[in-house]
């Protein structure tokens, strides 16, 4: 069977978990790596029994190799609208890892870079490949909660407090070298974790009726000392009259969970991002559960889609809320909650 052949951009930790979900895939394969830090670079060809040949210690040696198909870029969230450029210019096909961009002036300048350009360009929002997201929209297009009015949504735990050998909790200080305490390198809950939280709000928003406006308001924001947000807080009203609220935090446990409300019941969502868990339909005071079946792994559903979307030469993924449209709107969102 014909696979694609992937490479990946930037070795840091969310690129181990995608590297091991080749594991289970069917219609891609891991063939390149490429990573400034040579360490890591060769710790990565141990581990994925990748070809000399195959390792760059130079990004754009990778995005020239004629024997890839697309690239994973799993770079800081800072750099990410370069290497999506100098990818598509040399027609790579790209998968990048959430958020796609870091505010709106780099959405409107890839819109210019894209004109006339081709490209299948595709955000990776895991959580999009879970089957519960499509059994969460089927349930809302059979009206089973009726007539859509609102929702929450929620992604974030404590990663700042820690316990001493005494059992008594201490505040941890953020370190500036973590990428996500790094203002520079794109770092913050809300483009790391509340992405999520917009993006699933724009998508039930969607199944709604179309709108064309997002305005973020009540906005909350905690900054820790580092000059990134570490827990926030923002409702979303929709110009359909759709409202979500949504939150991201790296200090408080606010967990994974969301809640889509409509005239005739509401839908609960316990793990939204990792399906670990079951759906709740509350409807006439009583509440139906729907159990979630264990998958293999998330990202290697995410592989294996957008595999065999390439190997069916589609020119853009063939799934909602992950498209260009999609990652400037996103973006857009972002960056309003952010200010």
């Amino acid at each position: 069977m014909k696979k694609i052949r992937w490479g990946i951009l930037g070795l840091g930790s969310i690129a181990q978990v995608f590297a091991k979900s080749f594991t289970f895939c069917d219609y891609g394969q891991l063939v390149a790596i490429s990573s400034q830090d040579r360490n890591k670079l060769n710790q990565f060809q141990n581990d994925f029994k990748i070809e000399d040949q195959y390792c760059f210690n130079n990004y754009k040696d990778l995005i020239k190799c004629n024997d890839i198909d697309i690239i994973y870029l799993a770079l800081p969230n800072s750099l990410h609208f370069k290497w999506i450029c100098e990818c598509i210019d040399k027609e790579k096909n790209v998968l990048v890892e959430k958020p796609a961009l870091s505010n709106v002036k780099e959405s409107q300048d890839l819109i210019k870079f894209l004109e006339n350009k081709f490209f299948f360009l595709v955000e990776g929002f895991m959580y999009r490949f879970h089957p519960q997201i499509n059994m969460i929209i089927d349930l809302i297009k059979n009206h089973e909660i009726g007539e859509l009015l609102s929702m929450e949504s929620y992604f974030g735990s404590d990663i700042l407090t820690k316990k001493n050998f005494l059992g008594f909790k201490l505040r941890k200080k953020p370190n500036e070298k973590n990428r996500i305490f790094n203002k520079n390198l794109g770092g913050g809950a809300i483009l790391d974790l509340g992405c999520y939280t917009t993006s699933f709000s724009s998508l039930i928003a969607s199944l709604k009726s179309e709108f064309k406006t997002i305005n973020v308001i009540n906005k909350k924001k905690e900054i820790c000392s580092t000059g990134v947000d570490i827990d926030s807080y923002g409702e979303l009203h929709f110009d359909n009259n759709f409202k979500s609220k949504v939150g991201a935090s790296f200090s408080k446990n606010i967990g994974r969970k969301s809640k889509i409300y409509g005239q005739k019941g509401e839908i609960i969502i316990e793990d939204t991002w990792f399906g670990s868990n079951s759906i709740i339909v509350k409807k006439n005071n009583k509440n139906e559960i729907i159990k979630i079946n264990k998958i293999k792994n998330i990202y290697s559903m995410e592989i294996d889609h957008l595999s065999k979307n390439l190997l069916e030469n589609k020119k853009q993924i063939d799934i909602s809320g992950l498209r260009l449209n999609d990652i400037i709107l996103n973006t857009r969102v972002l960056t309003d909650w952010l200010i």
